[in-house]
């Protein structure tokens, strides 16, 4: 396996399993019982190792990507269906939580909508429930662009494509395209110091292109203030608002060394501790590694785990190529160029 995409894709999963057992703890129940290691049960009465709905979509999306061999919108929400009607992409055949909008848009799915018009649009439908998952498209993309994915605009056309199929407001957009853009630059081997100060322009660049996204730009502006890493801990929200949960991730990675203490840090924040554990844990594990080993054996249905990230492995690994069929169009992208292709 490629050890970039493994680390970033079981680092998620890992860390969301973290905070299954706690999640909506406030902080100060946290404060006296933290969480220093893999346990069980607790919030779902669930056995240790159990990850939850953040895990169960990410594979969805990894496992499409590697089936179908690029992005196929009606294959990612027929894997969405798969696990909310037939608990597939779950640790024991049982799914046990969904947000909000990611239920609306999957039931859309289901009463025959296209895939591409399923996703939530209203301002409220800003939960973090795209951003959770999002994690191989950055890593598939980079395979496409390399060091410049971020600096075409059919990146961010896909990024958006991904996000809307369940969450398709702007600030749900926006926060996915700050998240890919750190994703590749640490996949690209920049420093953590240095990351916000390379990544962020980027996406104020497509802004200005784009003004459209202006007002939910400046939903994150405390991601672009320099200061943000020095921001008090009582001052970071940990809910699960897709801006929330992008700041107190971002922010445990800014202010821990290791993967072990990022995802406990996120953890013991409280409230949507799964879910800000996985985007904090996906981004310590492509920086850090070093992953407890313990704690990956803990996983339960890792066959499952293994299968999936195995093929999405091989396929970033051998391709460098993009097929995608939205709203019935069919491509190849090759060199940054985008070429109108036969059907596969």
């Amino acid at each position: 396996m490629n050890e970039k995409i493994y680390n970033t894709l079981y680092g998620a999963i890992v860390a969301d399993t973290l905070g299954v057992p706690v999640e909506f703890k406030d902080r100060e129940y946290l404060k006296q019982n933290p969480v220093t290691d893999m346990i069980g049960y607790g919030t779902y009465n669930l056995p240790k190792g159990s990850w939850s709905d953040d895990s169960s979509m990410m594979l969805c999306l990894a496992d499409s990507i590697g089936k179908t061999e690029g992005l196929v919108p009606e294959d990612i929400m027929k894997n969405f269906s798969s696990w909310f009607n037939e608990s597939q992409f779950t640790p024991d055949n049982n799914i046990f939580d969904i947000g909000g909008s990611c239920r609306k848009s999957i039931m859309n799915y289901l009463q025959g909508v296209p895939a591409v018009d399923c996703g939530q649009k209203s301002e409220w439908d800003n939960g973090n429930g795209s951003l959770m998952r999002i994690a191989p498209l950055p890593l598939y993309l980079y395979q496409i662009y390399t060091e410049d994915t971020m600096d075409f605009e059919i990146s961010y056309d896909y990024i958006h494509k991904v996000s809307s199929l369940t969450h398709a407001h702007p600030i749900s957009l926006i926060g996915c395209d700050i998240y890919c853009a750190i994703i590749i630059e640490l996949y690209k081997g920049s420093k953590k110091e240095d990351v916000l100060k390379i990544a962020l322009p980027k996406i104020g660049k497509y802004v200005k292109e784009h003004p459209e996204y202006e007002t939910a730009l400046k939903k994150y502006a405390r991601i672009f203030h320099q200061n943000f890493k020095d921001i008090p801990e009582n001052e970071i929200k940990s809910s699960g608002y897709i801006v929330d949960t992008l700041e107190a991730a971002l922010w445990c990675f800014l202010n821990t060394d290791s993967y072990r203490d990022c995802v406990l840090k996120a953890v013991n924040l409280g409230s949507d501790t799964d879910t800000v554990a996985c985007v904090a844990g996906s981004i310590a594990g492509l920086y850090y590694g070093n992953i407890p080993q313990e704690w990956i054996d803990s996983l339960r249905n890792k066959k499952l785990i293994d299968r999936i990230i195995d093929s999405f492995t091989m396929l970033c690994s051998r391709e460098r190529r993009i097929n995608s069929q939205c709203g019935g169009s069919h491509w190849i992208i090759k060199d940054g160029k985008q070429i109108e292709g036969e059907h596969k």
